[in-house]
């Protein structure tokens, strides 16, 4: 089952993440769209760390887009530079920090590690 952008957010709250960058230090703010209502997801990236929160606060980097594109990169089913490029979702503020941003999002759910994809294409041959 696919994961959800609201699962998701709530699973990386106030948790170490390694694979960010040190530099990466700023707040994002995610406007989900569904129909005439938006909800707003804010997360506060220091040290290696995100907390999420609720808030309508002004952010550095602000991502725009509907339900569905956010379900999507939050599952792995879309990269977020892909969705930029689809005009599926939309950027305002620090490149920069969306570009660490995507370092928390998961792979495709099919993807392998390539070490694992070399030692199966040995195994076969």
């Amino acid at each position: 089952m696919a994961t959800s952008a609201a699962e998701f957010l709530k699973r990386l709250n106030g948790r170490p993440h390694p694979e960010l960058p040190e530099y990466a230090t700023g707040t994002v703010r995610l406007d989900v769209c569904e129909g005439d209502r938006t909800e707003h997801w804010y997360l506060v990236l220091h040290k290696q760390r995100v907390d999420v929160s609720r808030s309508e606060r002004d952010a550095d980097l602000v991502l725009r887009g509907n339900r569905e594109s956010f379900d999507r990169l939050a599952s792995g089913r879309r990269r977020l530079v892909e969705s930029l490029m689809r005009a599926e979702l939309s950027l305002r503020g620090d490149i920069a920090l969306a570009l660490a941003l995507r370092r928390l999002l998961p792979g495709p759910p099919d993807a392998r590690h390539p070490r694992q994809a070399a030692e199966q294409e040995i195994a076969r041959r």
